[in-house]
Parts: structure tokens; sequence; C-alpha cells
């Protein structure tokens, strides 16, 4: 296989398949403090902070230590950046995600993603367009084509970004991780014929505060009804090998949370990184 430039797609793939990421904002203190963490990646959160394309752009450049490249003696960026952005699923959007890509981004967090239909605008944003007759060609592709300054800041010519910017696992070698965020019953009711339908999802994420929202029982991680649906959303990750995130990882569940077979752990962003050095050495990253 090539050389794999996303690192939380290289940690899913190898291993206990296990990647750590945190929620940061776009910010470049944020960037400078994660850049040297042991963390996969990031995802910089622009769903509920204001969404400052410039900031992104700064914020990225700052993720890079000339350094760690390289010591590591590869063209990955050694801190993936992956951005959540603003528009639920329903918006049915696609310039967010373009823009966030053509920077460089390596993969889009798609928030309150509902349906199949939804799904599929998530996957398809995320694609150059091809010819029907062309392999792979489902979900059709919809990305605008601007590569130039992601193709830069992956080291990458033109057309070797053109190779690699598909979505993985639909595209073995495909670097662009696609992040769909369950947050509501809907969500979880058509979970299993959105995985049918829609190939090219890496990652379900678990929104436990929408959904706990929708229940009645805000921020109450503990409830019942919330755990059964969780419960629900890791076997059907389990069932069709989608790599299932939990957003609100700590030192204290950790463990549990492993155990339960999360593959996409979110760490809480603040720059103590207790939780992330537990779970690596409970996934055997050490």
């Amino acid at each position: 296989m090539a050389e794999r430039l996303n690192g939380v797609i290289r940690a899913l793939e190898t291993g206990r398949g296990i990647a750590f990421t945190s929620f940061i904002q776009a910010e470049i203190e944020n960037a400078v403090s994660f850049a040297q963490s042991s963390n996969d990646g990031v995802v910089f959160e622009m769903e509920h902070t204001p969404w400052d394309i410039a900031a992104l752009r700064n914020a990225m450049q700052f993720l890079l230590l000339r350094q760690r490249i390289v010591q590591a003696g590869t063209l990955a960026c050694q801190m993936t950046p992956i951005v959540r952005i603003p528009p639920s699923g329903s918006e049915m959007n696609q310039w967010f995600a373009k823009q966030a890509l053509d920077l460089g981004a390596y993969g889009i967090v798609w928030p309150r993603i509902s349906t199949p239909e939804q799904a599929y605008n998530a996957v398809a944003a995320c694609r150059y367009p091809r010819l029907p007759r062309a392999p792979l060609y489902e979900p059709a592709g919809l990305r605008g084509d601007a590569p130039m300054p992601a193709a830069r800041y992956w080291g990458l010519s033109q057309q070797e970004y053109y190779r690699k910017a598909d979505v993985w696992p639909l595209a073995p070698e495909g670097e662009i991780l696609v992040t769909l965020m369950i947050e509501d019953v809907a969500a979880i009711e058509n979970l299993e014929e959105m995985v049918k339908r829609v190939p090219g999802i890496g990652v379900l994420l678990i929104g436990e505060g929408d959904l706990t929202q929708e229940l009645g029982c805000p921020r109450q991680y503990d409830n019942p009804e919330l755990l059964r649906l969780m419960d629900h959303v890791r076997e059907i990750g389990k069932a069709f090998n989608i790599p299932v995130g939990h957003p609100h990882v700590n030192e204290h569940n950790v463990a549990d949370v492993i155990e339960q077979g999360y593959r996409f752990l979110m760490t809480f962003p603040k720059r103590d990184f207790s939780a992330l050095d537990k779970g690596r050495q409970l996934a055997g990253r050490v």
C-alpha cells in the first residue's frame, strides 16, 4: 500500500484500530499545543463557532512541525486536521466541506445526519465528479475542482492529490475521512438503511449532547434510553465494520469506552493529555 498520509485513517487500519482525536477551536494557540500531543488528529470545531476560513487556514499551518516531519521521514502531517462544519444534514449543504477540503483538510465531520439522503450528500460532497462508467462511481461526486492549496498542504502534485483525494474506505487508498454525527432518534432509526445504501462512510460519531436534548435528559449521559441507543449504533458499526466514535472520553471512562468497542475516541479539548496517554496504553499504542 502507498504511504498513508491521514494519521486518523492510519490508526484505524492498524493495531487495535483505535484513533485518538479532540475537538479544538481554530486558533493558533490551540494548534501549537495540540501539534505537540500524541493525538492522531484534531477536529477543528466550526459548527458552534464562527465560520472563519482565514482562522482555519492559519491554524492548519501551525499544526505543521518541521522537526517532527523531518524526524518521521514522511510527507504526512503529524497531526491530521479534520473540520466539523456548521450545517446540519437536513440543509443538504456542500460548500463548507468544499472550502475546508480545498485548504487541505483530511476529512469532514457532518453534524446531525439523519437519513440516507443526507448521508449520500455528505459523502458525495467530499468526492470529485467522475463518469458513471468509472469505478467506484457512487456516491456520485459533487466537489468542485480547485486543488492547488490542498495539494500544497499535503505535499503533493495536483495529479498525485487527485489520486489520493477520495473517501476511505470506499477508495482503499483514499485519504479523506467522512464522519457522520448520529445525533437524533431519527438517525438511529435510519442507521442500518443509511450504511447499507451509502458507501464511503468512514466513522459514525455519536452526538450524546443532542440525543439527550431530544430524550428530555440534557447531558445526563447515564440515562438508560441514551445508553440503549448508543449500544444500537455500536452494533450497527460492528456489523458493517464502520468505526464508531465517542465524543466525551476522559481519564475515568476511557477504559470502558475502549472495552465497549468504540474506535474513534475524542478526549476533552484541554491541554491535559492524561486520558489520551492512558487510552493509548490500553490500546497497545505506546
